[in-house]
């Protein structure tokens, strides 16, 4: 028997390489002289594997992606080259259009086959197609009898059907023994949970040891109690070193004071007390010498050192130093105003004399010279001598006069000035103010416009004189201005000119003012620039800068160029209603029907006017006039209203059945039904409503009325039909899809049907925050706040109605906890940023916290997003009924009238 070898000293298989089976083909270390070698290639490992597979009779390892050989590989695959890449025997040849039409001719062979086998290849994969369908059928075709059966369910069926609920007793029992199912708390999760809120204010003197403890070694915990004991520590240590210096003090043990020393350190201690660091001083008093010594005629570099000096508190220095720089710069004012301020009394006046004896030419330095006396006789006395020297100086001349106590006085030195400096427009006027007859006053505007032909000021001046006397003279001055400046090319701005009517308005000069805007508002402007935009814009900038006159004489200058405007009226009658007089509104809406006879909402704001003053004939016969003019159905509903508010129910009858007649619009049908239902007259109001549905099947509210008439009779069926029928006719209108909802909800008690409609409306109606935020107010009355909360998380998504007010004020006041709900606001103000109802909800957030001045700031911010919300008016009414004062619920209160706000979700109610 042959002895065999043991398995590590047989010699290996063939091709056999050594860590292959784990992916080793060879490395390199750092100790190897040279590279390892290099393992096998891939078609190596290929063959060995496929050779050691064949040894062993089994198949080849498809992993190494080795295949077995056979003998079809032998043939030549080159066979199917490309013509353009052959190889081989025609490797040399040339493709010519032989060898082109050729392959053209058997590519239009294989087409044709190909046509010839696709009939009989589509049959039979639709044939497969079909066998495997009716093996493997939909679920879709499964319930298909069932779906068509559907069309056979009567509407009691379908009301009947059960809801859907698991009432098996087993699954029942399992869930309350469930909610019944208690745990036991233990004690350390109590302990922690008392300990977690928990401070120590005790210090342990113990427990420190190399100034930190044992439980902030690490430095990731601190502990404020210690800090904090340790601070009292440190302060009642500094308080008994006080004690113990003050007793040694007075018990004559104190070492003795050095006054220099102690006056040294007061200064110190003042700096440092105004926050100023004396080494800081010390480097820039430094600087400052340098710059001194550098350029000795620079005034700023002393006046800088100077006021380091004051500031030091070192006032004698300072004063030396502007001695010193006003000897070397004698002619600098400003260096001279400096060393008169860093003195006092005598000295200040012997340096204010010098200073002008120096500089006799400036005015500057006569004025201070003259604010030093303190009797009005030597102001006088100066002010004379400077104008000896300086007669031109219209500053010195208006000192002089206010120190006039005589009016004849100041006349006289006005005269001189004025003859003196004959340019000085404002010496003019204030001597045309002052003189005695109107004459002297147009003498002196007329000396003061000769010499100043190019200053509009000074017309406007003779223009105000004229209206002060009750002249009727004051358009032609204006006129003339114009053209007078004109030829001078000195003609203000647009702007400019409205700026000085605003200030003439200011000044209680109201009709130059509105001469100055007849005459200049269309200077510079061509014909074919959108004027009428422009002069508009101008009387509402006006009117927010509280300067209504001008803006009504804008606004007449744009009637009596566009006197069929109906924009310019409407604006001026909103003026006129906001910061006018009753009469004054009723002037303009009389004038402005006469100019726009058709204009039906002109014709209705004036009997409304006229209504509200109490005069009930006289709003019938602006209506009676309207009707002359245009029987439209706006006029025809605004007479039925005024009768039917003075309880002439008869009389409003008759002017509806006219109207449906005359004006048979859908909006006189609404309102037909509407005045029948308001008067309990319901079998009228269902005739009315199936007549009009005849007419205007389309309109939505009709379908409405009818679902409400119905469901106000408790005729659930009929108003659900009739509101089913209007989806399907309207069925992008949301109340409807709404109302529906509301009457499966509230008078049928399913809430199942109630959420299948609101899921159908989003469904037609998708993105739309009405739907969305009753969907979830369903699940919050329902009492399914989780379902509530899953619906708001989805309906704020990007896609959805992400910027959405309602959505997030109802998410913020009911369905996130009393903690949140301001970084909730915070986080909603971001998103949506302008919206009445969030930002009357943020103001109700405050008002729950007690801040109140916050509350009425977001409550007026939501007022000026949108006036026409009553919602936030009725909150912001409830608020200061309990927290405002007598004077503001009076201002909210006008501010309501004028408004007039006809919308909001519970304002409509």
């Amino acid at each position: 028997m042959a002895t065999r070898k043991d398995f590590l000293s047989q010699q290996a298989p063939e091709n056999y390489v050594a860590g292959l089976g784990r992916g080793a083909t060879g490395f390199t270390t750092r100790s190897d002289l040279g590279p390892a070698r290099e393992g096998p290639s891939e078609d190596q490992i290929k063959e060995a594997l496929a050779k050691r597979a064949a040894q062993l009779g089994a198949p080849t390892p498809s992993a190494y992606g080795a295949v077995e050989k056979k003998e079809e590989d032998n043939d030549d695959d080159e066979r199917f080259q490309d013509p353009e890449n052959e190889v081989g025997l025609f490797a040399t040849g040339a493709y010519d259009r032989d060898d082109d039409e050729a392959d053209r001719i058997y590519q239009d062979i294989d087409e044709r086959m190909d046509r010839r086998r696709k009939a009989r290849r589509e049959a039979r994969e639709k044939q497969e197609r079909e066998e495997y369908e009716a093996k493997n059928p939909k679920i879709q075709q499964q319930f298909a009898d069932l779906k068509r059966s559907l069309g056979s369910v009567t509407d009691d069926q379908w009301q009947n059907i059960p809801e859907v609920g698991d009432l098996t007793g087993k699954n029942r029992r399992a869930k309350q023994n469930l909610r019944q199912r208690f745990y036991a708390v233990p004690d350390s999760v109590i302990a922690g949970a008392r300990n977690s809120t928990e401070f120590d204010t005790s210090v342990n003197d113990g427990a420190q040891t190399n100034g930190s403890s044992a439980d902030n070694v690490d430095g990731t915990m601190t502990n404020f109690a210690d800090i904090g004991a340790a601070r009292d520590k440190v302060l009642q240590v500094n308080l008994d070193k006080a004690a113990m210096g003050s007793a040694d003090a007075n018990s004559g043990s104190a070492s003795t004071i050095d006054p220099k020393g102690y006056l040294t350190s007061l200064s110190k201690t003042e700096l440092k007390s105004q926050g100023y660091d004396i080494g800081d001083v010390k480097r820039v008093e430094s600087l400052l010498q340098s710059v001194i010594k550098t350029n000795s005629r620079h005034p700023p570099g002393y006046i800088a050192l100077a006021r380091l000096h004051e500031l030091a508190g070192k006032p004698v220095k300072a004063r030396d130093v502007m001695a010193q720089c006003c000897s070397l710069n004698p002619h600098s004012e400003d260096a001279w105003l400096e060393n008169i301020r860093l003195n006092e009394g005598h000295n200040a006046k012997v340096i204010a004399a010098a200073s002008v004896k120096e500089n006799p030419q400036s005015t500057r330095l006569w004025t201070r010279a003259t604010e030093l006396e303190t009797d009005q006789q030597s102001k006088k006395r100066v002010l004379r001598r400077a104008l000896d020297l300086l007669p031109k100086s219209v500053v010195l001349w208006k000192q002089l006069v206010q120190l006039s106590a005589d009016e004849s006085e100041a006349r006289l030195l006005l005269s001189k000035a004025c003859s003196e400096i004959p340019a000085s427009i404002e010496l003019h006027l204030a001597l045309a103010r002052i003189v005695e007859t109107v004459d002297e006053a147009r003498k002196v505007l007329n000396t003061c416009r000769r010499a100043n032909p190019k200053n509009a000021e000074v017309w406007i001046a003779a223009s105000r004189l004229e209206e002060q006397v009750g002249s009727k003279n004051t358009a032609n001055i204006m006129k003339r201005a114009v053209q007078s400046l004109a030829n001078e090319n000195a003609m203000l701005k647009r702007e400019e000119w409205i700026e000085q009517a605003e200030k003439c308005e200011e000044e209680g000069a109201i009709l130059t003012g509105q001469n100055i805007i007849r005459e200049t508002l269309s200077y510079g402007l061509d014909e074919d620039d959108d004027r009428k935009k422009l002069f508009m814009e101008d009387a509402q900038a006006s009117i927010s800068r509280g300067r209504y006159e001008t803006a009504r004489a804008i606004y007449a200058y744009i009637l009596r160029i566009w006197p069929t405007s109906k924009s310019a009226w409407e604006a001026s009658a909103n003026l006129e209603k906001v910061h006018g007089k009753r009469e004054d509104l009723w002037n303009v809406l009389s004038k402005a029907v006469e100019a726009v006879p058709q204009a039906d909402d002109l014709w209705i704001q004036y009997a409304n006017e006229k209504y509200l003053s109490g005069d009930v004939d006289g709003a019938r016969i602006v209506l009676g006039k309207a009707f002359n003019q245009s029987p439209s159905e706006n006029i025809y509903l605004e007479a039925i209203a005024l009768e039917a508010r003075n309880g002439q129910i008869a009389q409003a009858r008759d002017l509806l059945a006219q109207a449906r007649q005359e004006a048979g619009t859908d909006r006189v049908w609404i309102k037909s039904v509407a005045f029948a239902r308001t008067h309990d007259d319901n079998a009228t109001a269902l005739d009315l409503v199936t007549q009009a549905l005849t007419l205007y099947p389309a309109q939505w509210k009709l379908w409405a009325q009818k679902g409400q008439i119905y469901a106000s009779q408790q005729l659930v069926p009929q108003a659900r039909e009739a509101y089913a029928t209007g989806t399907r006719a309207c069925p992008k209108a949301i109340p409807l899809w709404i109302l529906l909802a509301q009457l499966e909800e509230f008078q049928a008690g399913s809430v199942v049907k109630t959420r299948s409609v609101l899921d159908r409306a989003k469904a037609t109606n998708p993105k739309n925050e009405r739907l969305w935020l009753e969907s979830i107010r369903l699940e919050r009355r329902a009492g399914n706040l989780t379902a509530a909360k899953n619906l708001m998380a989805r309906a704020l998504q990007p896609t959805e109605c992400h910027k959405s007010g309602p959505l997030w004020s109802e998410r913020i006041w009911y369905l996130e906890p009393r903690t949140q709900r301001k970084p909730l606001s915070l986080e909603a103000v971001k998103v949506v940023e302008s919206d009445p109802t969030l930002f009357t909800t943020v103001a109700r957030v405050f008002w729950a916290e007690r801040k109140l001045e916050k509350a009425v700031t977001w409550f007026e911010k939501a007022i000026l997003v949108d006036a026409d919300n009553g919602d936030t008016w009725a909150w912001y009414w409830k608020f200061l009924g309990m927290h405002g004062s007598e004077e503001k619920r009076a201002d909210v209160l006008e501010k309501l009238r004028l408004a007039e706000p006809r919308h909001g979700e519970r304002w409509a109610e």
